[in-house]
């Protein structure tokens, strides 16, 4: 397992971050680092996402900053110049996968079905999101497909909330949770950084220690 990897099962939440103006990228990675979750997945589902990712890997190098919602091998190489250390995808792409495997550059790409998973396997990918989550049947599917796929561990993302998350943190195959429930919409919106801080910090304690590797 890349060293990318190990901090985020160590970490094991993976928030979303959706930002409309890059401006706020520093108060945000500082909000989330001081609720002890110094993680975030930029989606690249807004034009302020790549110099997000310059703003938060430059100015709060203590943050590990990835790029999220990467649908093609000119985003992934985007995020990658901007600061991004790793990729995550909302389906398997095996295009974009293989531009970051010859790169050293972890990617984790969304799987949900069988078929997905033996992709993954011939990638020789240990790592892949499990999303929609909740609406792939959630903490049931992930217990189904952890017999057939013992080698590959999830991160399951889509409907993940503080009511859910320990159950699928739980499981021996789940790496990490991702989700925007960290940092709500809402907050962000109402840059109400502090809430976020203080519900990063609760997130973290709802775990008991034996769930934080």
């Amino acid at each position: 397992m890349s060293d990318v990897l190990s901090i985020i099962e160590k970490i094991r939440f993976v928030p979303l971050v959706v930002l409309d103006e890059a401006k706020d990228a520093v108060s945000f990675a500082r909000a989330l680092t001081d609720g002890g979750i110094p993680i975030a997945e930029v989606t690249f589902r807004t034009a302020a996402a790549e110099e997000t990712i310059t703003r938060m890997s430059r100015e709060v190098p203590e943050i590990l900053v990835g790029a999220g919602t990467v649908h093609s091998i000119l985003q992934a190489e985007k995020a990658v110049q901007a600061g991004a250390r790793f990729i995550v995808t909302p389906g398997l792409n095996p295009a974009v996968v293989r531009w970051c495997q010859e790169r050293g550059i972890p990617v984790i790409p969304g799987t949900v079905t069988p078929s997905d998973l033996e992709v993954a396997l011939e990638l020789g990918l240990s790592v892949c999101k499990f999303f929609p989550a909740e609406a792939y049947g959630g903490v049931k599917t992930l217990k189904a497909l952890a017999g057939p796929y013992a080698d590959i561990r999830f991160m399951p993302t889509g409907g993940v909330s503080t009511a859910n998350m320990q159950d699928y943190l739980a499981l021996s195959n789940v790496l990490a949770v991702g989700g925007s429930f960290m940092a709500p919409d809402a907050l962000v919106k109402e840059k109400k950084w502090g809430e976020i801080t203080q519900l990063c910090r609760s997130v973290r304690a709802a775990l008991p220690q034996s769930s934080l590797k």
